[in-house]
């Protein structure tokens, strides 16, 4: 049984340049981000998130992700690792949820609203601030409420914000009417990748001319 390793996942921020937007999740997955150590680097979810960016000329992923499956245990294992330009991933929580290594759980609120955590996404937002953020986009209910609770300790005014919901199979059927009855996954993917993109670009994103690939 694939046990949860929990440590802290830090946030995926360009190398320089600047930073316009932050996306935020909710917490490392299980098998993507907890393994890769990357937000939302072979986290199921995070398929959609990473294509999104990718053709906003916001992340260069290794060519080798296309052969393999999306993973983030065989990731780490191949050395590999996105590249970001002009936006930062993080989460509301930057652990994966676990009581015993083995089984994944939701955040709790404790865990999310406590001091060290508000405390740490205070620090990144200022941070990133320093490198020109321009706005925060938040992906689900979770990451959306964490983020209203640090901006109401730590104002910072001039921050655009922007929502969509979560990318996982039930954040994606909570668009569709008669909680997705009759919709088809493939075409909520594409309504939410659209959305999604456009809260990016709301939110200040500019892109960025983007490195020869080798």
């Amino acid at each position: 049984m694939t046990r949860i390793h929990g440590a802290r996942v830090p946030a995926l921020v360009p190398t320089d340049g600047p930073v316009h937007v932050l996306l935020v999740g909710e917490a490392p997955g299980p098998r993507g981000a907890d393994k890769s150590g990357v937000p939302f680097f072979g986290d199921a979810a995070g398929l959609h998130l990473y294509r999104v960016l990718e053709r906003m000329g916001a992340v260069v992923l290794p060519e080798t992700t296309r052969t393999l499956p999306w993973d983030g245990a065989q990731f780490a294992l191949a050395g590999l690792r996105p590249t970001a330009f002009g936006v930062a991933l993080g989460n509301a929580f930057d652990r994966c949820p676990t009581d015993d290594g083995v089984r994944f759980r939701a955040p709790t609120r404790t865990e999310l609203e406590g001091d060290e955590n508000v405390t740490r996404l205070a620090h990144e937002l200022t941070q990133l601030c320093a490198r020109g953020l321009q706005g925060v986009v938040t992906m689900g209910r979770v990451a959306t409420k964490t983020l209203d609770g640090v901006l109401t300790r730590f104002p910072m005014p001039t921050l655009a914000r922007g929502a969509v919901p979560h990318p996982s199979a039930q954040g994606l059927l909570s668009m569709a009417p008669e909680r997705g009855k009759g919709a088809r996954m493939l075409d909520l993917q594409e309504t939410w990748m659209a959305q999604c993109e456009a809260q990016i670009v709301q939110a200040g994103f500019v892109r960025v001319t983007l490195p020869e690939q080798t």
